[in-house]
């Protein structure tokens, strides 16, 4: 029988089960998706942990994820935009981490030649928040951006669409992330005491905006280089946002056409969208204490089959 990963309880990974459920058939204007992969975003978690529930109207029993990309497998009264076999990605909030889904068919893309399966699934949100976040500054030529969380998997793509915009991007991450950042024309710094020096010492004029995607200390870097507050957008803290006035725009913000323009980019080896790991379903617990750990370089995928 299909499978679908499910919570009955608020909590921290191990509260995550995979059971076994009916296959669901699809809707006026909806298609039936054979899930391949399923990308992890932070606030998945923060949703299950409780943390983040409300905000989402979840309470359990509920499903998890949103991130997906796989096969169309039925069609429901009225679509004619799709046919069974197109591969296809978007967001399904609860609904993704799953063997089958059904979805409006007017909120999925067609996953473009050269995309992999498991980076189409992993989009949805990263691109969405990368692309609303960037635009939610204003970033253009010439200024200097401080990007934190660089090469996770919202980072990294804002990192790379300010780049392409014409800005020098600072980016934090782990030391062992920093070569790879430079390949992408970040300049990296590590994360720690004395970030505000080390950021100081790495630009090579003053901070202009900033993109945190890690919490309170990029903000407060941020503020202490003489950042405008409404140039600081922050997905990782909106409690600091209210307080201090910043931009807190996520997904949201962007559209179905944002989320399909970043994928073709990727496609076409414009943008770099690594994949950290694959687990596969039954071992979704594993990949939460992964993607909870930090240190990520792109995303943390589970594949179905």
């Amino acid at each position: 029988m299909p499978r679908r990963v499910e919570y009955t309880r608020f909590g921290g990974p191990e509260i995550l089960e995979l059971i076994e459920v009916d296959r669901p058939e699809p809707g006026v204007g909806e298609v039936r998706v054979r899930v391949r992969a399923a990308g992890l975003n932070p606030i998945d978690w923060k949703i299950f942990s409780g943390r983040a529930a409300s905000a989402y109207g979840v309470e359990p029993p509920a499903g998890n994820g949103n991130d997906f990309a796989g096969e169309v497998d039925a069609l429901g009264e009225g679509v004619t935009q799709l046919s069974v076999g197109d591969l296809v990605f978007g967001g399904a909030r609860g609904d993704a981490q799953a063997d089958y889904l059904t979805v409006d068919a007017a909120q999925v893309a067609v996953v473009p030649d050269g995309l992999t399966l498991d980076q189409a699934g992993s989009l949805d949100i990263a691109a969405r928040t990368a692309v609303a976040s960037v635009a939610a500054v204003g970033v253009t030529a010439g200024d200097v951006v401080l990007v934190s969380a660089a090469a996770g998997g919202v980072g990294v793509i804002a990192s790379q669409l300010a780049v392409r915009a014409g800005a020098t991007v600072i980016g934090t991450a782990s030391d062992d992330n920093h070569e790879f950042l430079r390949s992408l024309g970040v300049i990296p710094v590590s994360y720690g005491d004395g970030l505000v020096d080390r950021i100081r010492d790495a630009a090579p004029s003053p901070l202009t905006a900033a993109l945190d995607n890690h919490g309170r200390p990029t903000i407060d870097a941020a503020l202490a280089l003489g950042v405008a507050p409404q140039r600081i957008n922050t997905i990782a803290d909106r409690p600091a946002a209210t307080e201090l006035g910043l931009s807190a725009v996520g997904g949201a913000a962007a559209s179905l056409a944002d989320l399909a323009d970043v994928a073709a980019m990727i496609a076409r080896g414009e943008l770099v969208l690594p994949i950290d790991s694959v687990y596969p379903l039954e071992r979704v617990r594993e990949a939460y204490e992964h993607l909870m750990a930090g240190h990520l370089r792109g995303k943390v995928v589970l594949a179905t089959s």
